[in-house]
């Protein structure tokens, strides 16, 4: 990899600095942390506290899939019978479009409630958070982008995650995008963290495997983006730390028999434990790049992470190798008395192995040449700008990274030439 221009380096330095003062901050910052409801069930006892807070109406946000398969019932039924009145707006898609979240701002003003309920995946949670925070500001999607850029804090939030990898339901940022631009925008502030949640594994035991897939990798992600970075606390490296364990011992488990309810309870847990290593150590450039891939490809974000995630670890990893083997030792690779560039190198091989296991590609298919250089730009503003990076990269340094991702072309096959002479000659004799 080509090392920094003087200029990257005096940038950098610039930006250690400030990335200092940002870590010093998170420590400081009071987050809320939700109530946790755990277990079969959880949805439906969710609902019922729900209506012991007295809400005159609640605005449920959720995607059509949720509605269809009727996952709902257990908590709209348990809201019917406590007699609070609900309105349920199921027009949430991958990514969480700023238009609809403009409707559902319209929907929740025009309706007169007072609370929220999540119900559903990372852009479920994501949209709903943004929503109240629209709506209690009368503001703009567009104009919250950033840090606590609204005065009022929203209304009540309530989240029933359905799937086990972005721990939205525990932590400060909502991201969503703006297909004009085509970008992924990040909008944080700690009072959008939901007050009350329910981790029901019931509800996520009909997922499919390639979504338990790239959601548990979206959570390992974060884990160990957590663990690496330069914001970690002990508090923080312990929520990584045991939610790397918990992924390595139950995402093949979820993945493989999906109706497992203790591996899918774990899972979901783990989410949570690494959403709260993340909310306050922050990611790094494996988010970068994976904001990227989806704001121009729509790549899922889980899948997109899972395929940068050995890629850029391995680029980091000299920077990283003592870390690098405390996550083999919780992965239960190996033991301390062991030399930490091996468990460093086993460790980098297990998320391979990892990916390999659960049908997740190396390389992003929809990648194309031409938009490398724009990619590495803004994942570097992105990362440079905003995560405490072990080590920063350059323009050159990410473009190589992302290029690792560039799908193979199949090798073209040798074209049979027409036997001749003595080789025709015994061919005809065999037929």
């Amino acid at each position: 990899m080509a090392a920094n221009t003087l200029t990257d380096v005096a940038r950098n330095v610039g930006l250690s600095g400030m990335m200092r003062l940002a870590g010093l901050a998170t420590r400081l910052l009071p987050i809320p942390q939700p109530t946790m409801m755990v277990g079969p069930g959880a949805s439906e006892r969710l609902g019922q506290a729900i209506h012991d807070f007295g809400h005159r109406k609640i605005l449920i946000v959720t995607d059509a899939t949720m509605v269809r398969l009727g996952l709902m019932l257990p908590l709209t039924q348990a809201l019917t019978a406590g007699g609070t009145e609900f309105v349920v707006f199921d027009e949430i898609s991958a990514d969480a479009p700023i238009d609809e979240i403009e409707e559902g701002v319209a929907l929740f003003n025009a309706e007169g409630c007072d609370a929220i309920v999540a119900f559903g995946g990372g852009s479920v949670m994501d949209a709903a958070k943004v929503i109240g925070l629209s709506a209690a500001n009368n503001k703009h999607p567009l104009r919250l982008v950033g840090y606590f850029k609204g005065l009022h804090a929203p209304a009540p939030l309530y989240a029933v995650p359905t799937t086990a990898g972005t721990g939205s339901e525990v932590t400060v940022a909502a991201v969503v995008s703006d297909p004009l631009s085509q970008r992924k925008l990040v909008i944080a502030d700690t009072r959008i963290v939901p007050i009350m949640a329910a981790l029901d594994p019931s509800l996520m035991t009909g997922l499919p495997a390639h979504i338990t897939a790239s959601t548990g990798m979206d959570a390992l992600t974060h884990a160990i983006e957590a663990f690496i970075g330069h914001w970690g606390t002990a508090f923080t490296d312990r929520m990584a730390l045991t939610s790397v364990g918990m992924i390595y011992q139950n995402l093949p488990i979820a993945y493989a028999s999906g109706d497992d309810l203790m591996a899918r309870e774990r899972m979901a847990l783990a989410a949570s434990y690494a959403g709260q290593a993340f909310t306050r150590a922050n990611v790094g450039y494996v988010h970068a790049i994976a904001h990227q891939f989806g704001g121009l490809y729509h790549t899922p974000h889980g899948l997109a992470n899972a395929i940068m995630l050995p890629h850029v670890l391995r680029f980091l990893s000299p920077a990283i190798t003592a870390k690098l083997a405390v996550l083999a030792q919780h992965a239960r690779l190996g033991k301390a008395s062991e030399s930490s560039a091996d468990l460093a190198s086993r460790f980098l091989d297990s998320i391979d192995a990892m990916n390999k296991r659960l049908g997740i590609p190396r390389h992003l298919a929809a990648l194309r040449v031409k938009d490398i250089p724009a990619l590495a730009r803004a994942a570097c503003r992105e990362a440079n700008l905003n995560y405490p990076v072990p080590s920063y990269m350059s323009q050159q340094d990410c473009e190589e990274v992302i290029r690792e991702a560039l799908p193979r072309k199949a090798p073209a096959r040798k074209r049979t030439q027409p036997a001749t002479g003595k080789l025709a000659a015994k061919s005809q004799v065999k037929r």
